[in-house]
């Protein structure tokens, strides 16, 4: 059994940062559709960790090494996103239904990956 990475928190920094690029690349995809008078399909938890996935591959391939980023982090947030998968995708359910705010791509892409951090900073403690 290999043994799971420890995440830093420059590598957490690094995560936070590449879940921001993808709220705020929503909005501006939001924003762009809204000018054109298109109504935006529903997203869900899974297809926001899947596009962080993309994301994380796209951005080792092109500096994984160069900003810190540890060999087998791709696999190791893989297997973490599958741990978390459930128990994400309730937590974005039950905040995105408390109020009226409408759950867009950027809201739910946000709300994915705060529980997300959450769950891996819990883990990183041993608390999960």
């Amino acid at each position: 059994m290999e043994s799971p990475i420890i995440l830093s928190g420059h590598v957490i920094g690094l995560l936070k940062e590449y879940m921001c690029d993808l709220v705020d690349q929503a909005t501006q995809e939001t924003l762009a559709q809204e000018q054109f008078g298109f109504t935006a399909a529903s997203y869900r938890p899974d297809q926001a960790i899947s596009d962080l996935l993309a994301l994380l591959d796209d951005r080792i391939e092109s500096e994984g090494m160069q900003v810190g980023l540890p060999e087998g982090f791709l696999h190791h947030m893989w297997n973490l996103c599958n741990e978390a998968a459930a128990q994400v995708s309730d937590r974005v359910w039950l905040e995105g239904n408390i109020g009226n705010q409408v759950a867009s791509k950027a809201r739910t892409r946000e709300l994915t990956y705060r529980a997300l951090i959450e769950f891996i900073e819990l883990r990183s403690r041993g608390r999960n």
